[in-house]
């Protein structure tokens, strides 16, 4: 079963029912007590048995038999795939009815052709795992304005939170399911923030403090992520005279890391999440992806460049709410490219040394800004 599917996303498109005769095409069915245990097996097949996991949409049908007795099919909808999937008969494509190994040519030139699909806006391609029903009405209803179409759907489509294939059938994008469902997640791969608090400076289990995985659409893991930061940053007062506070991290700072991070890390990714973890002597905030359209490391502070064009648009619509910050912007991304000058400058002149961007084999940005030295020697 796990090379039939990969074979079919690796061609174009396919679908598998279960519960219907291959020569005589009858329903035979499966049982009703078995249906959820069969649909667990085949999602255990496409996450478990396919390299990257397989994003597909499984249904269970009602269904009869000849006899007029109630019983089930289950669907599985394969679309095109923006990967190359590898099952355990090695890569496989679809000819007909049939299924090949695929020669090193010809994979070469798969991989090229699918990894060029993945960069050409990406946040607008669509999740076949989510339904429309997914998306939360108080969550994509927040980007209507006067002008918007009335109609629901036409509105989803403008915005391009969703969009339909070539047989007609409607499907969230990366964006829709990122801003607009309440645990995206469930539908991309590790789409949230690993947020860790380590006592002392190594990155050890047994030296943990705090920790959470920080769920929820993109504005609310910006927000939720830097309470997180506000909530375990030690602040030190000094009298000279008057009292003076002092936080390890600029909290500005911090809002603008982490703001670049879930705007611009790449989603196509699988088995990368966002770590932000904080030490005494630092923050270390881990985004998946390189840097994108020909950027590097030394040019970040001077240029500006969007992996996620249509993600960056939301968030410029979405209200700030982060208290304790001290922004005076409205919205979470402003999109002028004066993030990592604030995150560089507020940084350095609190801490006394320059935050340090670095790429982790060309597949992770490691930014790391450095604690303010607490004025005690402690």
């Amino acid at each position: 079963m796990a090379d039939e599917m990969a074979a079919m996303a690796n061609s174009n498109t396919g679908i598998i029912v279960l519960g219907v005769d291959d020569k005589t095409k009858t329903v035979s069915g499966i049982p009703l007590d078995k249906i959820d245990a069969v649909e667990t097996w085949l999602r255990e097949i496409a996450n478990d048995q396919i390299t990257p996991p397989l994003l597909c949409r499984i249904r269970k049908l009602p269904a009869k038999t000849p006899d007029g007795d109630e019983t089930a099919l289950v669907r599985v909808d394969i679309p095109r795939s923006l990967f190359v999937h590898q099952s355990p008969g090695g890569y496989l494509y679809r000819i007909g009815s049939s299924k090949r190994q695929m020669t090193p040519d010809a994979l070469a030139r798969l991989f090229q052709q699918r990894s060029q699909a993945r960069i050409i806006r990406y946040d607008e391609q669509a999740v076949p795992q989510a339904t429309l029903d997914d998306l939360k009405a108080p969550l994509w209803r927040r980007f209507r304005s006067p002008l918007s179409p009335k109609d629901d759907r036409e509105f989803l489509s403008k915005l391009k939170l969703i969009t339909c294939d070539e047989d007609g059938n409607w499907s969230p994008t990366v964006s829709g399911v990122l801003m607009a469902t309440e645990r995206p997640a469930d539908f991309i791969t590790n789409a949230y923030i690993q947020a860790v608090v380590y006592r002392g400076t190594e990155r050890n289990a047994a030296y943990q403090l705090d920790a959470k995985d920080i769920h929820g659409s993109l504005d609310e893991q910006i927000r939720d992520a830097c309470k997180f930061v506000e909530r375990n940053t030690r602040v030190y007062a000094v009298k000279k005279p008057n009292r003076i506070e002092t936080p390890q991290f600029s909290l500005n700072a911090v809002f603008e890391a982490v703001v670049n991070a879930v705007a611009h890390r790449d989603y196509s990714i699988y088995g990368s999440k966002i770590r932000l973890h904080l030490f005494a002597d630092r923050l270390e905030l881990f985004s998946p992806g390189a840097i994108p359209n020909t950027m590097t490391v030394d040019s970040l502070p001077e240029r500006q460049s969007a992996r996620n064009e249509l993600l960056c648009s939301l968030l410029a619509k979405c209200p700030m709410n982060v208290d304790a910050i001290g922004s005076q912007r409205n919205f979470i991304m402003d999109k002028r490219g004066e993030g990592v000058p604030i995150i560089l400058s507020e940084s350095e002149q609190l801490a006394g040394k320059r935050p340090v961007y670095r790429l982790i084999d060309d597949a992770e940005l490691l930014l790391t800004i450095f604690a303010a030295p607490s004025p005690h020697g402690d």
